[in-house]
């Protein structure tokens, strides 16, 4: 106890680097990419302010920046030219994403490449998967039937180059199934991220915008975890890990990093999401003076690295590596 117990005797200027308890890397980072497949020029996201869609002839270069820049891994997301009932796009060999994989791997060929496996940009009606009748207030998401469409998605992806396919669609037995699909078709090596703890969020407003991913008809509440429950989100994890997820994900990351913490004990790597609302309210305030971006920012992330992320998918993902390069 004090005076004989001074805890300020730790936080001595030159001493702090010795008793960092946890350290922030660019290695660490994961970049999202967009790629929108009709765009001639980068379309800037009004909600997001500094992102933008790529176009498929800029999404090598962006990607080569990133790695320039020390980011050793993106996300995929595709924004197709055409959207029907059966997601057919999300699945062709010369679709946006399998093509944006092509280009990224051959601009950068040491880059991880991950591709986000789901269906809401592909669908006329923004739901994962495939739905039923969008009368009385909204289709449910049939669950066995969409599982057979995330393989053809997730197999398409390992076939174009994908390191590690992300399924974010939170259905019954995905992992399971996109397992079985990528082992039948020789991608045995192939990694599976699942989107594990995805919770039914607020916070996802900008990436509606960003993906061109709105419902509508119908929402995601029944195929999303409610922000109420921390032991499904628990759950669903431990699941995933037994149906051979080999990286586990909380989504989003700042509100719940006490699912984080939780998850971290399942013993696999876990990743986690500062997702499109995170990114946008710190950069919000900040252009307003309101608080300084890249303290606020480097906190945000360094506390999901705290609570026991791995990996951090984040739109800061540029701008970090640059602070960080600043401070080293």
């Amino acid at each position: 106890m004090y005076p004989e117990k001074r805890m300020r005797r730790l936080r001595r200027r030159r001493l702090l680097p010795l008793f960092t308890e946890h350290h922030l890397r660019t290695d660490q980072l994961i970049a999202p990419l967009f790629v929108d497949e009709e765009a001639a020029a980068p379309v800037p996201i009004a909600s997001m302010p500094g992102q933008a869609r790529q176009t498929m002839d800029s999404v090598g270069e962006a990607a080569a920046r990133l790695y320039a820049a020390g980011i050793r891994a993106v996300l995929l997301f595709g924004i197709p030219r055409t959207k029907d009932a059966a997601a057919s796009s999300a699945y062709d060999e010369t679709g946006v994403v399998q093509e944006a994989v092509r280009r990224v791997r051959a601009e950068v060929p040491n880059l991880v490449v991950i591709t986000d496996v789901c269906a809401c940009e592909y669908t006329d009606t923004g739901q994962c998967g495939i739905v039923g009748d969008c009368a009385d207030g909204g289709p449910d998401l049939l669950n066995d039937e969409s599982l057979a469409l995330m393989q053809r998605i997730a197999v398409s992806h390992a076939r174009a180059g994908a390191d590690i396919v992300a399924p974010s669609c939170m259905l019954d037995g995905m992992v399971q199934a996109i397992r079985s699909a990528l082992d039948a078709a020789g991608f045995e090596e192939t990694l599976i991220m699942a989107y594990s703890s995805k919770f039914a969020s607020a916070l996802y407003g900008p990436f509606r915008e960003a993906a061109d991913s709105g419902c509508s008809c119908g929402e995601r509440s029944t195929y999303q975890i409610s922000p109420a429950n921390g032991r499904e989100a628990f759950v669903e994890p431990s699941l995933d890990a037994a149906e051979g997820a080999d990286v586990l994900m909380v989504k989003p990351a700042g509100p719940y990093l006490d699912v984080i913490a939780r998850v971290r004990t399942l013993d696999l790597p876990v990743a986690a999401y500062q997702v499109s609302g995170e990114y946008a309210m710190i950069r919000a305030a900040a252009e307003r003076g309101w608080l300084d971006e890249r303290a606020a920012a480097l906190e945000s992330l360094l506390a999901i690295r705290r609570a026991g992320a791995d990996l951090i998918i984040t739109y800061f993902a540029e701008d970090a590596a640059r602070w960080l390069a600043e401070d080293a």
